[in-house]
């Protein structure tokens, strides 16, 4: 009889040894979570999204602001596009600048460079080891148990754990490619939109003024004299120079918003720099006198100077179109004739 009320015990020690287990395993659950395809076991802070490459070589270094400069006028100076300038330094538009003001030539973490380079966005930032992923973009590297739900110790009832939210650190504000109507000009005071004077009407175009539109530009002769040099790819100030006479006009090859109309750049003289679209600029050089002022926006054919022979030896126009950044043959925009 001992022996057979042993067995019975031995069962009820069993019977509540499962249930116990039974209960406990009701409690807490897990879910496994799968990495993404393409990430990288053992990487633990989420992956960056592919930076942009700059449009043009990066020179490196860094630049001082002077009085008259604008970031148009210092991007065109020193060979990049003035959206990479904007975006390495954080200036948002209308880009304004300051006398003093240091701009790095090159992105961070970058120095010069003969190929374009990528452009360094911000660093990606590290995520708690107790949270949750935000996205399918910050999922875990590796195959992990991630609990689900925890016992509540009073009821024994499990618990649905609070989502944890990560605030990502702010970045720098997107350059906006748009084409402003003010263009700040460093040391000098930005006038009110309602102050900048309108757009002079077209001055007659010149004979045989015919327009060739490529790259959603139309695109005319700034002069009407004999070409006198090509344009080559190597030269210090790549462009192509036309003949002409003192005080000859000088018109705006296409229509567009004046972005520089000064003389700090060396070799080019009185100069000026009209913006187009987002990715041509055009520039005159070596003007007697200019006509227009930064932020005026300028009709094609319209008189922007007059020809002169300042930063050259002779009367002529350096006239050079810019696309992206970089120096492109006008002679390929330009008409036939």
């Amino acid at each position: 009889m001992l022996k057979h009320m042993g067995r019975r015990f031995q069962l009820l020690a069993i019977t509540i040894a499962a249930l116990l287990l039974a209960a406990c395993g009701s409690m807490r659950s897990s879910v496994i979570v799968e990495p993404a395809s393409d990430t990288d076991y053992g990487a633990s802070a989420p992956v960056a999204s592919a930076p942009a490459p700059a449009r043009t070589p990066v020179p490196g270094g860094s630049y001082e602001v002077k009085k008259g400069d604008t970031l148009y006028s210092i991007a065109f100076r020193n060979g990049v596009d003035f959206r990479d300038l904007a975006q390495w330094n954080g200036v948002a538009l209308p880009y304004t600048i300051w006398p003093g003001q240091r701009l790095k030539l090159s992105p961070a973490g970058k120095g010069r460079s003969t190929v374009p380079v990528t452009v360094a966005s911000s660093p990606p930032q590290a995520v708690p080891t107790n949270s949750r992923p935000a996205s399918s973009a910050a999922a875990p590297s590796a195959p992990m148990f991630e609990p689900v739900a925890t016992p509540d110790a009073s009821s024994g009832r499990p618990v649905a754990s609070t989502p944890v939210s990560v605030k990502p650190k702010p970045t720098l504000p997107a350059v906006s490619a748009t084409a402003p109507t003010v263009v700040p000009v460093a040391g000098v005071p930005t006038p009110p939109l309602a102050t900048l004077p309108p757009p002079a009407p077209p001055t007659r175009p010149a004979a045989g003024g015919s327009s060739h539109a490529i790259g959603g530009v139309s695109w005319r002769w700034p002069a009407d004299g004999s070409l006198l040099k090509r344009f080559q790819s190597g030269d210090a100030i790549p462009g192509i120079e036309i003949a002409g006479k003192a005080g000859d006009p000088i018109r705006a090859a296409a229509d567009g918003v004046v972005v520089y109309s000064g003389n700090g750049l060396v070799g080019y003289g009185e100069l000026v720099i009209i913006k187009h679209n987002d990715s041509f600029l055009s520039a005159y050089g070596h003007n007697s006198k200019r006509l227009v002022k930064e932020g005026q926006r300028v009709t094609a054919g319209q008189s922007i100077a007059e020809m002169g022979s300042t930063g050259a030896s002779r009367n002529e126009l350096e006239f050079q179109i810019r696309k992206d950044g970089n120096p492109v043959d006008p002679l390929g925009f330009l008409p036939s004739r």
